[in-house]
């Protein structure tokens, strides 16, 4: 179980985030010390490097001042003073052998560099050398400069004050980013459960969901970082499954409530035909009345399978450039006998020459339904007007009035819903998909239809879509 538990720990995003925290912080500390450990390294042996020179400098001056046994006397003073295990020198002859030196008893292993020696014959610069000494653990930074050009000066110092400094700088930096490195990893941790609570939260909300609770959302923060706008647009996308999942169910109550009406008169019309029916007459007028049924409920299918493919841009439309004014006129050529039945006068007015980029053959279907739907719910003797004007923005507006019986205020927000149908249309036949199918058509060519009505005054419907040049 505790492994089990460990595994699921370890592959937590969380535990990852950490871990690359902790290394990187890791890295860039080892990089630190290491940076601060040559520097300081360097320093050290510089600052002893110019101590060395120094020395070097004084005991020339005190040669050329005092000479040789004036040398010979100061150097061992300094070399007491200083401590004889911590400073040592030798006075050489050209040849590398040597006339004079310190007490030598604990650097008796080092020897006299011959390659340094002849490096200063050669005129080379003051020879520095570090050195291992054998039995010590601490080196030893060894200098050998020419006092005359018979005399060379051999002068070495104990490093060992620099190499405690160098290891307690070690120990106290390894301990410090031990501690470091703890606090990170613990910090680490904390941010990153920290930034993924919205992750978290999505994930609680996405398992929710999936036990069938469509109503849970993600809480969302006031901070607006990239987790916020995950939760937002997860809740977004909620909003809008939500939205679709209703729409199935409304849909589907609607089509079972559409199709049992047809199938139960098909039904009827056939049971009654086969009980009571005695002439071939009989028989045709029932295949009449399913084929008209049938062709009903075809109708709304294949309306209902247009919208869903408009709505979701699968189906391959050929948009190209149309005039919308000669399309209007049409129109309304087509439906002036329909009003002129009804007593209505039905106005055109489509003066201006616009363009938009659409398919002709959906355009069309959208103008014939808002134009079928006016002259439907329009009292005899009322008046139809459908006209083109510009709007803002490079758009062109398609308005239809009518004065007709008008839309309800609570009704209205609903009117382009699948099936859906005002109380005062039922009677008039249709399913409710032409204006859900109009408005599928607008939005695909980029437009809109927005609805305004009065009941017992009419209605006014207008679409817009974008324009294109004309010239195009």
């Amino acid at each position: 179980m505790f492994l089990k538990r460990l595994n699921e720990f370890r592959r937590t995003l969380a535990f990852r985030l950490t871990l690359w925290y902790a290394g990187i912080f890791t890295l860039s500390s080892c990089l630190a010390f290491l940076f601060f450990y040559v520097l300081i390294a360097d320093f050290i042996q510089e600052r002893t490097d110019q101590e060395l020179l120094r020395q070097v400098k004084d005991f020339s001056q005190i040669l050329n001042l005092r000479g040789v046994e004036t040398v010979k006397r100061v150097a061992v003073r300094e070399a007491q003073a200083a401590g004889e295990k911590k400073v040592f020198f030798r006075l050489l002859y050209a040849n590398g052998s040597v006339f004079s030196s310190s007490n030598m008893s604990y650097w008796q292993t080092i020897d006299i560099g011959q390659n340094a020696i002849r490096q200063l014959i050669n005129g080379s610069p003051p020879v520095f050398e570090t050195i291992n000494v054998f039995g010590h653990d601490h080196k030893v930074r060894v200098l050998y400069g020419m006092l005359s050009p018979q005399i060379i000066l051999q002068l070495g110092i104990s490093m060992e004050g620099y190499t405690r400094f160098i290891e307690a700088f070690r120990r106290i930096s390894l301990f410090t980013m031990s501690l470091l490195l703890v606090v990170a990893a613990l910090i680490g941790w904390f941010m990153a459960r920290r930034a993924l609570t919205g992750v978290g939260n999505v994930t609680r909300t996405a398992r929710h969901i999936s036990e069938g609770t469509l109503k849970e959302r993600v809480p969302v923060n006031t901070r607006g970082d990239e987790i916020d706008q995950l939760a937002e647009t997860f809740n977004q996308m909620l909003d809008r499954i939500e939205q679709l999942v209703s729409g199935i169910k409304e849909m589907s109550d609607n089509i079972a409530h559409d199709l049992r009406s047809p199938i139960t008169r098909i039904r009827g019309l056939a049971e009654v035909t086969l009980t009571s029916g005695q002439h071939p007459d009989d028989y045709q007028q029932m295949a009449a009345s399913t084929i008209e049924e049938c062709d009903r409920l075809l109708h709304m299918i294949n309306t209902m399978l247009v919208i869903s493919k408009t709505e979701a841009g699968i189906d391959e439309f050929e948009f190209k450039k149309i005039q919308i004014d000669a399309i209007v006129k049409d129109a309304c050529e087509l439906f002036q006998p329909a009003a002129a039945q009804k007593n209505i006068n039905l106005k055109c007015k489509a003066t201006n020459v616009m363009a938009i980029k659409g398919e002709v053959g959906m355009i069309q279907r959208m103008v014939a339904n808002l134009l079928d739907n006016a002259i439907k719910y329009s009292t005899p003797g009322s008046i139809v007007e459908l006209k083109t004007e510009p709007a803002l923005k490079q758009q062109m507006n398609l308005v239809i009035t009518d004065s007709g019986v008008g839309i309800a205020p609570q009704d209205l927000p609903h009117i382009f819903e699948r099936f859906y149908r005002c109380d005062e249309s039922r009677s008039l036949g249709g399913v409710g998909l032409g204006l859900s199918l109009a408005r599928a058509i607008a939005r695909v060519h980029g437009g809109d239809i927005m609805v305004t009505s009065k009941p017992g005054k009419g209605s006014t419907f207008t679409v817009t879509l974008p324009l294109v040049d004309i010239q195009m």
